[in-house]
């Protein structure tokens, strides 16, 4: 645009003016293009303001009820005399837009905002073509151009008003609407279908033909539009009766809106369209006929058809995960209860067994020779090994069975506790081990929180390396919303391919050495699990393992 007519205030509200369409009523072809731009934009409202010297007048609109405002609080007035098309997604982020009173929410709440100026011949802006939606939204390139052809559309329907008035009003008025209507019909991609007031079908325009494979036939009785049409319901399985068809309901009550057909032309893929339309009235109150304008939401329809499809699949499935996740808890809790229930029966008679292979150790081993020596030897550390089994077992149980009891735990008091109990086996492996004093206090169980110490310093003492003194470093990290509390050792450490599978059931890393049983980290990880924390294993620095607990602050 010429930046001298853009700063010409003074021969742009000539101009404007010279056109007498200010507080003039819109005639139908003003109102239709606006409502075909809400169509192109895919929007609910649409509005022509025109911009004089102190106001907005809202000469048509689409979607709402239109009226005159300050131009002060125009948001087309901001930019429009530029002469170039305003697109804004979301005028909340836009500074030129977000304190405006149709955005802030004083007037309303606008978020998506286009706006196509009115450029006359002579290149001065009458003021804009808008589109607005109070959701978030973005157009293509192609709707852009369509609504700048519409705008060109509407000067021209302007230009062709001031034309009339000068020359034969009548016929170049005529002229001038055949000329731009069939334009818009032809350009834009929505349908339109026109019939007279009798019902017969007269206009068709580009779209319109390509989904029904035809032209208009105005000779065709209305009563047979379903069959030559090849009209459907929304499904596409009934055929519609005539009292059904989008154009003659309009034609018959005046509006309609939000109708779904399905075109089955023949040699054509199906095609859904929704439909909205209304009665066509002369300036005397006479019926002209009906207009519908028709949308293709075939894609649309079918996208929300998987959807649906794919949100009734995944319900499905989540019912059944949720009976599997009941008979699994179902399942753990028996599994545990018998796990406990065999231990603890299993702890009397290995006592007993064992107290009288001690009692025949002690009165017969000098009538014993060597072989039945090594026998009964065998049988006592066979014993002694299934009592240590059978006491795992228990303390695996009572992990998952004994009732979560939370309160504040100063684990540097725990790690004292557990440095006491494990003092015998501490001073026999001549183990080193080093807790800082200020270990985090946390929301937990404190009999719990002492077995995880305790199997954890236990099992660095367990599988320390034979060439170097045993050495194990607590230390504590604090994270926004957890302690990362560390337990490392120099020992024979475990290789990263079995650093997950160690956490399961009797998982042992060498199993010829039988050191454990492969219960210890499976308790800790179900401790960990009760205290909404983790575990994972990481290889110390220089060798060895360090076991990470994470644990909510």
């Amino acid at each position: 645009m010429d930046p001298a007519l853009e700063l010409d205030e003074e021969g742009r509200l000539a101009v404007l003016h010279e056109y007498c369409v200010l507080d003039a009523p819109a005639d139908e072809e003003l109102a239709t293009v606006v409502r075909v731009a809400a169509l192109v934009a895919g929007v609910p409202t649409a509005t022509l303001n025109l911009i004089d010297e102190s106001r907005q007048c809202q000469l048509t609109t689409y979607g709402f009820e239109g009226g005159n405002s300050a131009r002060s609080d125009s948001m087309c007035a901001i930019q429009f005399r530029a002469g170039r098309f305003v697109h804004v997604p979301d005028a909340r982020e836009h500074p030129l837009y977000r304190d405006n009173p149709w955005v802030n929410g004083r007037i309303a709440t606008v978020r998506f905002y286009a706006s196509a100026p009115l450029i006359t011949p002579e290149g001065y802006a009458l003021g804009t073509l808008c589109v607005f939606h109070d959701q978030v939204q973005e157009l293509t390139e192609e709707q852009a151009g369509r609504l700048m052809d519409l705008a060109d559309v509407l000067v021209a329907l302007f230009e062709r008003r001031r034309q009339a008035r000068l020359t034969e009003r009548l016929a170049i008025e005529s002229e001038h609407h055949k000329r731009f209507i069939t334009t818009v019909l032809e350009t834009i991609n929505v349908g339109i279908v026109v019939s007279d007031p009798s019902g017969h079908v007269t206009v068709l325009n580009r779209a319109a033909r390509d989904w029904h494979g035809m032209d208009a036939d105005a000779s065709l009785d209305p009563e047979a539009l379903p069959d030559r049409y090849g009209l459907f319901d929304a499904e596409g399985r009934a055929r519609l009766t005539p009292d059904e068809v989008p154009l003659l309901r309009a034609l018959r009550e005046g509006r309609v809106e939000d109708l779904e057909m399905t075109v089955r032309a023949p040699g054509r893929p199906p095609i859904r369209l929704n439909c909205n339309g209304s009665r066509l009235v002369g300036d005397a109150g006479e019926v002209l006929g009906a207009v519908v304008a028709m949308n293709d939401v075939t894609a649309d329809r079918a996208y929300r058809r998987q959807i649906e499809q794919a949100s009734a699949e995944i319900a499905a499935r989540g019912e059944k995960l949720t009976a599997a996740l009941v008979e699994l808890r179902r399942s753990n809790e028996e599994l545990e209860q018998f796990a406990g229930a065999v231990s603890h029966d299993l702890v009397r008679p290995m006592a007993a067994a064992h107290g009288f292979l001690d009692l025949l150790a002690g009165e017969y081993t000098e009538s014993l020779d060597a072989r039945a020596t090594k026998w009964l030897t065998g049988a006592m550390r066979s014993v002694e090994r299934m009592q240590k089994l059978v006491d795992a077992l228990l303390r695996y149980a009572r992990a998952g069975q004994t009732p979560y009891q939370a309160e504040p735990v100063h684990l540097t008091n725990v790690v004292l506790d557990v440095l006491a109990d494990l003092r015998t086996a501490t001073e026999s492996s001549g183990a080193q081990i080093s807790a800082p004093d200020d270990l985090p206090t946390i929301q937990g169980d404190p009999v719990l929180l002492r077995q995880l110490f305790q199997n954890l310093i236990d099992n660095a003492m367990k599988y320390a390396r034979p060439d170097r003194p045993c050495q194990i470093t607590m230390s504590a990290e604090a994270h926004r919303d957890t302690w990362v509390v560390r337990v490392a050792d120099n020992g024979i450490g475990i290789p990263p391919e079995q650093r997950q599978r160690v956490f399961e059931m009797f998982a042992q890393v060498d199993p010829q050495h039988q050191k454990g049983y492969g219960i210890g980290l499976s308790t800790c990880l179900r401790i960990l699990d009760r205290h909404n924390g983790t575990i994972t294993l990481e290889e110390t620095p220089g060798g060895g393992t360090t076991v990470c607990l994470t644990l909510p602050k």
